[in-house]
């Protein structure tokens, strides 16, 4: 509960602790209200069921950790005669804030529906860890758990999926790619993506607006804030698939994608454009395989009229919505 409590104030903190330039102090304090309003209203309800066990998993920096949590923990469910698949969670947050619990909902209806050990992960926020040091806490949660969910979470790490949510989905993307077990396999066999921003080569205002985008953005204010992820080394990182996924080699990407895109968004052109662009290698590649071999799926879901993060209003929150199965 403390950890949860922090990193909801963790925005205030950063305005006026952590060293970012004035303009984008008073923007952390705009944001604020969103993970003191949002996210309570979505978590609360599931921090008194309590269907998760928090973990704290190490990473490559000594004596660091990040937070996680683990549905269908062994203490929590049956014991089974062979182990679970794992599924691995990325929350949204703008790349500057966010919370695991936040995408409780959702890692609640995997765990129920598929029986898969599900970890939710959180990371280290921009403007004072810009990037690569999100997707690097996810590279070292996915090694931690290559190697410890057998044994800790009688999971199986030989079949492990990926979700992620908006600038979840570009970080987890990011920090799984090209993960290669010893013969040389993808790690991350399936991966499906909400509303993700897959290419950062321009600004969130440089963006194309599509058709029906409000002429006012209520989150205009904020862009330059989400910026504050690549910003410092956009320049020196444009050819950077971990920071751009759009940019990522069909075979360092796992075999089967989903794609759940709202047409109402403005990463709705780079999201369509990784997806056609991996649906033709994809077919290519397919065609040359053998017929024993299963053929990569790379699919997508188009919402009409949706906006992006909608799946985290709180009136869906409740819902099984169809993108989730």
């Amino acid at each position: 509960m403390a950890s949860f409590l922090l990193e909801m104030w963790h925005p205030l903190v950063d305005a006026f602790f952590a060293p970012p330039p004035l303009q984008q102090r008073w923007r952390l304090l705009l944001f604020l209200p969103v993970t003191l309003l949002l996210y309570p209203i979505k978590s609360i309800p599931y921090l008194f069921s309590r269907p998760f066990v928090t973990y704290r998993i190490p990473t490559r920096r000594p004596g660091e950790s990040i937070r996680a949590l683990v549905y269908n923990h062994p203490s929590k469910c049956p014991k089974l005669e062979k182990k679970r698949p794992l599924h691995i969670d990325v929350h949204a947050g703008g790349f500057v804030g966010g919370i695991p619990e936040a995408d409780a909902p959702f890692c609640t209806q995997v765990a129920e529906s598929t029986g898969a050990v599900v970890v939710a992960v959180t990371y280290r926020f921009a403007p004072r860890h810009p990037f690569p040091a999100a997707p690097d806490d996810i590279a070292d949660a996915l090694a931690w758990l290559v190697e410890h969910a057998g044994a800790e979470l009688e999971a199986d790490a030989k079949v492990i999926t990926l979700s992620g949510f908006s600038a979840g989905g570009a970080v987890g993307l990011g920090g799984t790619l090209g993960s290669k077990d010893i013969k040389g396999r993808n790690i991350v066999k399936g991966a499906v993506t909400f509303y993700s921003l897959v290419d950062l080569r321009l600004t969130q205002l440089e963006k194309r607006k599509p058709p029906g985008y409000p002429p006012i953005d209520p989150a205009q204010a904020l862009l330059p804030l989400f910026d504050t992820y690549a910003g410092p080394s956009r320049m020196r990182n444009l050819h950077n698939p971990r920071m751009h996924p759009t940019l990522a080699s069909l075979h360092d990407l796992p075999e089967d994608m989903l794609f759940v895109i709202p047409t109402v968004d403005i990463t709705l052109y780079e999201q369509m454009e990784m997806v056609e662009r991996l649906q033709r290698e994809a077919a290519v590649e397919n065609e040359k395989r053998l017929a024993s071999h299963n053929n990569r799926r790379i699919e997508k879901m188009i919402f009409e009229g949706q906006w992006h993060g909608w799946l985290e209003c709180t009136s869906y929150t409740n819902k099984r919505h169809p993108s989730f199965n």
